[in-house]
């Protein structure tokens, strides 16, 4: 199992980045698949999830709203699209599965003027 998360960077206030999760050594769409963030100095924070087979998805109250969650079953990738950003977004993202046992090495998002 691996996961592989890209697509972060520095952002101005307000505005928008992609995050992408590429996984391999299993299929995305069977298993429940979340994104969580860690700023600098605080625990992890839970954003998102998207639950397995129909793809319900789940957001935190901090992000609803301004970030989508979806996954491309043909690619086997998660994404995160990332709207209206703020500074209080900055964090490593990170994508996750089974509660954080299988986890990437995360993304950097930072949002500065």
């Amino acid at each position: 199992v691996q996961l592989v998360e890209s697509g972060g960077g520095l952002v101005q206030p307000g505005g928008s980045l992609r995050l992408s999760c590429a996984a391999s050594g299993f299929f995305v769409g069977i298993y429940d698949m979340r994104w969580v963030r860690q700023a600098p100095g605080k625990g992890p924070e839970w954003v998102s999830i998207i639950k397995r087979g129909g793809g319900s998805t789940f957001y935190a109250d901090s992000v609803q709203g301004r970030f989508t969650i979806s996954r491309d079953n043909a690619k086997n990738t998660l994404y995160l699209q990332m709207n209206s950003l703020k500074p209080e977004d900055t964090a490593v993202y990170y994508c996750e599965r089974d509660n954080g046992y299988y986890k990437g090495r995360g993304t950097q998002v930072t949002v500065s003027s």
